[in-house]
């Protein structure tokens, strides 16, 4: 990988993470359009972890709040009924369906399910999923009103991100819209529930980066990375404001006519490697 396609890729990256269209998908279908290699599930993995940086430093006062009446929860009973300590608690709950799936799964996340068809089919299937959510939900719960049963609800949607082309935003704000959270809820603890998962993921998978197996070093992804992180900052400013007065939408017209074309390029044998 080159510096130019480390800074297009980092743009992708910061734009796509936190809106609900699918950031592995994006990432890929770009490179493929572009005729560049495959970046590859570790390459994808650890650039991530810019985007998280950016939801550590914009949520930094919720997340230093949950963290800290969790780990005092764990000592001091009276403080495990607080808000912000049950929210870590769900946190941890809900990373797990990730953690063991994402392990058992490991080899087709990162060989088979990387399909420009299974992409494009799941731009539609969750775009339209969003639409329902977003529909019929009812839109009257708070991160306050979180409990266990949601807590795994919004793990296992965030499980479906696995396959890329679904989104980790995309499904679990879909899930919270299900569940009957607010718009501006849903989104907001999704990122926060994708902290440990995304920080995880990108760690275990930096060895890679740099082997011979692999398509990138690490020069092109920490540059990636950083443009990742500055992008995304100003996006989850942007997507918190805008959906407290709009409806997603925009977002699911977006996924179903890029699916769309993409399957139609596939048929037509036009679509490049």
């Amino acid at each position: 990988m080159g510096w130019f396609e480390a800074v297009v890729l980092g743009v992708v990256q910061g734009l796509t993470e936190f809106l609900p269209i699918s950031s592995s998908g994006h990432l890929l279908v770009v490179s493929r359009l572009l005729g560049w290699d495959d970046p590859g599930a570790a390459y994808t993995a650890v650039i991530q972890i810019g985007t998280e940086l950016a939801v550590l430093i914009y949520f930094r006062e919720d997340i230093w709040r949950i963290v800290r009446e969790w780990s005092l929860s764990i000592v001091k009973p009276e403080y495990r009924g607080r808000a912000a300590a049950r929210e870590g608690w769900y946190i941890v709950i809900g990373t797990i369906p990730i953690a063991v799936l994402g392990l058992i799964f490991r080899d087709t996340i990162e060989g088979a399910a990387r399909d420009l068809r299974l992409v494009a089919s799941m731009f539609i299937v969750v775009g339209l999923v969003l639409a329902v959510a977003d529909r019929i939900g009812r839109r009257a719960k708070e991160i306050e009103d979180l409990t266990i049963r949601d807590g795994l609800v919004y793990g296992f949607a965030q499980a479906c991100a696995l396959i890329p082309g679904v989104s980790r935003s995309g499904a679990t704000i879909s899930g919270g819209l299900f569940l009957g959270y607010s718009r501006p809820a849903a989104p907001r603890y999704a990122f926060l529930l994708a902290v440990p998962a995304v920080l995880a993921s990108g760690l275990f998978e930096a060895r890679k980066i740099g082997d011979p197996g692999e398509t990138v070093d690490w020069g092109p992804t920490l540059l990636s990375a950083v443009i990742a992180f500055g992008v995304g900052y100003a996006v989850i400013a942007w997507l918190l404001r805008y959906i407290s007065k709009h409806t997603f939408t925009p977002f699911v017209i977006y996924r179903i006519s890029v699916g769309v074309i993409i399957l139609i390029a596939l048929a037509l044998g036009v679509s490049p490697r």
